[in-house]
């Protein structure tokens, strides 16, 4: 196709967003044409929409077909089922990707499932990396019930955490957080029964400075996310060491910068899913004009993925 759909920044619409008729990717000699099949939404994405020249396409983590392969010979054939990660342009019908950040989807994966994994996913399991060994060790989520936090807490069951701590408002899903491993659910940092080795926040704000409380000598505490938007401030005598509290770090945490190889930690991820062991979900499902709304309003429950169909 000459042109295609896809959701772009546009200064005169509500929220920059609208969708468009746009020109259709040429891939270069090392990049696959993918034909998109679903492509995931992340807070990123709209903090990039205020901020992205009009015309912009969004979105980083996709699904989809290889409609045709890289002129170099590199990469999967046409046909392949694949998922990947780009610095911007997955919501639209087509995407240009390097062959170096594309990964074979095995079949038993939905592609749904699959445009979840590339950011939420692996920056869940970077940041329990950068905690260190999860083996025999108490590890403590905060946000469980986010995509990253859900993830974490299950990737900690599965490295054989000793017990994962998992801190939520929302006491409805309790059993759903027991279901992927957690052993204790708490509402409050405070109220675990134990201090934590390895704690990964996605909160940010009062919810760090007590998460940071409960991280045990020389633990470590790793702030992925900031969803509550306040300043952490963390009280007088948060950094002594007396009292069994030494030893502590707090790390900041960018995906793209941690140690590995994406593609590597991608094939991993997306293996469990079709062992069943590790879980993809996906909440709402979209197409393009559809999700309009949700994006604009920059509120929904659980995770979207936008939908989309090549012509």
């Amino acid at each position: 196709m000459d042109t295609m759909d896809a959701l772009v920044v546009e200064e005169s619409a509500p929220q920059r967003l609208h969708l468009d008729r746009v020109p259709a990717p040429r891939p270069a000699t090392h990049e696959a044409l993918v034909e998109v099949q679903a492509a995931g939404v992340n807070p990123t994405d709209l903090a990039l929409r205020d901020a992205a020249p009009p015309g912009t396409v969004l979105g980083h983590e996709l699904a989809g077909v290889v409609s045709r392969e890289a002129a170099d010979g590199s990469g999967p054939p046409v046909g392949t089922g694949v998922a990947g990660l780009v610095m911007g342009g997955a919501w639209a019908q087509q995407v240009a990707v390097p062959t170096a950040g594309l990964v074979v989807v095995p079949q038993g994966v939905d592609l749904r499932a699959a445009a979840t994994m590339p950011i939420a996913a692996i920056s869940a399991l970077r940041a329990l990396r950068v905690g260190g060994a999860v083996l025999g060790r108490r590890v403590m989520v905060t946000g469980a019930t986010g995509a990253v936090g859900a993830l974490a807490a299950r990737l900690a069951s599965l490295g054989g955490a000793s017990g994962v701590t998992t801190v939520t408002r929302s006491e409805a899903r309790s059993a759903h957080l027991r279901d992927l491993g957690a052993t204790e659910t708490v509402t409050d940092p405070r109220d675990a029964v134990a201090p934590a080795d390895i704690v990964i926040d996605t909160v940010g704000g009062a919810v760090l400075s007590r998460a940071f409380e409960m991280t045990a000598a020389d633990g470590t505490l790793v702030s992925v996310g900031r969803a509550s938007g306040e300043d952490v401030v963390l009280p007088a005598d948060a950094l002594e060491g007396a009292g069994g509290r030494a030893g502590r770090t707090l790390r900041t945490f960018f995906m793209p910068d941690e140690p590995g190889d994406l593609r590597a930690d991608l094939a991993f991820l997306l293996r469990l899913v079709d062992e069943g062991r590790l879980e993809a979900g996906v909440d709402h499902v979209e197409e393009l004009g559809g999700a309009l709304p949700l994006l604009r309003a920059g509120r929904w429950a659980g995770r979207l993925v936008l939908a989309l169909r090549g012509e």
